[in-house]
C-alpha cells in the first residue's frame, strides 16, 4: 500500500491515504478531472508501476455518502455485516439491469440504482453468488464490492480529513 501511495503522489494527487490491504486511496485531485479520465489515468499507472491490470473505480466522498443513504437494506436495526456495496464504473444498459434482475438468489438480494448496487447477503458474502464476477458479466460493467462496515468508515476518514 505505500508504494501504492508512493504512486498516486507521483501522479500529483494530494493528502494521499490508504485504507486496509484492498487498494482502497483517498486522494485530491483537480475537481475538473472526469471521473472516467481520471480512472483510466490510474489503471494506466498501476500497469506501469505494477504490471497489474485492475479495474479503478472512482467515488467522491459525496457520492459515497449519497450511496449510503440510498441503501434500501440498511435500516436503523440492520446489521450491517449483511450489507454490501458494488460500485459500478459505469450505469449499466436497461436491458442488461433487467436480465440481472431476473435472477433470484434469494435469501441474498441486490438493487441496482445508477452506478451502485446494493446487497444484502444473509450469510457470507464469499459464499453468495452475488459478486463482482456476477455483475460485471450480467451487467456488462466493471465492479468492485465493499462490505458496509468499511463504506462507513470511508465516511468518518473523509470526514475527520476534511474537518482537520
Amino acid at each position: 500500500m505505500a508504494d501504492l501511495k508512493s504512486m498516486f503522489e507521483k501522479m500529483n494527487f494530494s493528502n494521499v491515504s490508504t485504507y486496509i490491504q484492498s487498494g482502497n486511496v483517498f486522494f485530491d485531485a483537480n475537481k475538473n478531472i472526469d471521473n472516467a479520465l481520471l480512472e483510466k489515468d490510474i489503471e494506466k499507472s498501476i500497469f506501469d508501476e505494477f504490471g497489474f491490470d485492475v479495474p479503478v473505480i472512482v467515488r467522491t466522498p459525496q457520492e459515497i455518502e449519497t450511496a449510503i443513504s440510498r441503501n434500501p437494506f440498511y435500516k436503523e436495526d440492520a446489521d450491517i455485516v449483511h450489507l454490501h456495496l458494488t460500485f459500478l464504473n459505469e450505469r449499466p444498459s436497461a436491458e442488461d439491469q433487467q436480465k440481472a434482475e431476473s435472477y433470484n438468489y434469494e435469501p441474498d438480494k441486490f438493487e441496482v440504482k445508477g452506478k451502485d448496487v446494493f446487497v444484502y447477503c444473509e450469510g457470507k458474502y464469499h459464499q453468495s453468488k452475488l459478486t463482482n464476477n456476477f455483475f460485471e458479466k450480467k451487467l456488462k460493467v466493471k465492479a468492485t464490492t465493499r462490505n458496509w462496515k468499511t463504506m462507513l468508515k470511508f465516511v468518518e476518514l473523509n470526514k475527520r480529513n476534511s474537518s482537520g
